[in-house]
Formats: C-alpha cells, sequence, structure tokens
C-alpha cells in the first residue's frame, strides 16, 4: 500500500511545471523562515534533497545567512539508525548508497539529539494530522522516537492525502507548510 501511495504521489510531483514548482516552493518558504519555531531556533536539521523533493539548499543557506548551525543525517543503513552530523560546507559531503549525499564523518561532529532546536522531516506523502509515509528506510520514525523538540515538513498540496496507513511507531509532524496553508 505504501509503495503505491508513494508511486501516485511522485507522478503527481512529476507533473508540477519548473515555474509552478519554484513559486510554490517560494510560498512554502516564506511561511518557513517567518515560523517562530525558525525564528528561534539555533540548530536546524534537514537533509540535502534530490530528485522530487523540496530543495533544501535554499533553506540551508538561508539558516547560514541568518547565523543558525545546521545538521544533516548520516544513516547507517547495517543498524538503521541515523545521526545529525554538522555541516558548514560542500566538501563535508560524500555520496553515499542511493546517490545520497551525507556528511564524511572525519570531517563533522556528531550533533546530539537535545541540541537540536527544530528537525526538518522529509516525506512522500502525509495526512492532515501529521502522519507521513517517508522514503522506507523508517530512520526518521526511530530518530523521532527519542526526540522531544519540534518538527516540521515541507510539502505541496498535491503531497497530502487520507490514505497514509499507520503504524504503532509512527510519530507524527508537528507542522506542515504546503504552498496554501499551515497545518499544526
Amino acid at each position: 500500500m505504501k509503495a503505491q501511495i508513494r508511486k501516485k504521489i511522485k507522478t503527481k510531483l512529476s507533473e508540477i511545471t519548473e515555474s509552478e514548482w519554484e513559486a510554490k516552493f517560494l510560498m512554502i518558504c516564506e511561511k518557513l523562515f517567518s515560523l517562530k519555531e525558525w525564528e528561534q531556533a539555533r540548530m536546524i536539521a534537514i537533509t540535502i534533497s534530490r530528485g522530487l523533493e523540496i530543495p533544501t539548499r535554499p533553506i540551508i543557506e538561508q539558516a547560514w545567512k541568518e547565523g543558525k548551525q545546521v545538521c544533516i543525517p548520516k544513516c547507517s543503513p547495517g543498524t538503521g539508525a541515523m545521526q545529525f552530523r554538522t555541516f558548514s560546507s560542500d566538501d563535508q559531503l560524500e555520496t553515499v548508497y542511493a546517490g545520497l549525499s551525507e556528511p564524511i564523518v572525519s570531517r563533522t561532529e556528531e550533533v546530539k539529539q537535545k541540541a537540536i532546536d527544530l528537525v526538518i522531516v522529509p516525506g512522500v506523502g502525509f495526512d492532515r494530522e501529521g502522519f507521513r509515509i517517508g522514503y522506507g528506510g523508517g530512520y526518521y520514525d526511530r530518530f523521532l522516537a527519542g526526540y522531544d523538540g519540534r518538527t516540521v515538513s515541507l510539502l505541496f498540496d498535491c503531497q497530502l492525502t487520507n490514505d497514509i496507513p499507520r503504524m504503532p511507531h509512527d510519530i507524527p509532524v508537528d507542522i506542515l507548510l504546503t504552498e496554501s496553508e499551515t497545518i499544526t
């Protein structure tokens, strides 16, 4: 079921024109940058986006411009664990499995959960209560189980669906930002 939902939403995303994508993305960023959670955050956790994901590079650059620290995830496919590590320049990145960009351990420092003020949680599909379908690894659900800070997800309206299956271990995101609404 999750695979079918992922496929359906990815198809919808692929149909958005470049100019629509840009306009919608700018609206979402405007909402993000005016959130009190963003304004108060000193350490922001975010992924390096790729493909049909909301682009995170402009968000990372805005965080740096505002003097915030940024950390990005390092996943361990063998154990299913994910830790966040400091990120301040592209020479700290390496390409790993599935073409993902992750921090180079020897050039970055681990950031403990309690030091992260805001986690920008990626996902493919979301329901209005903040439950999500991610990319299938379960990394964020495991990470968020021990995290008590604020979470936000950035998505286009077409990524909202009522079909998100829920498991007992799933953790909803606090705030969803789309081009047309803020859902808390």
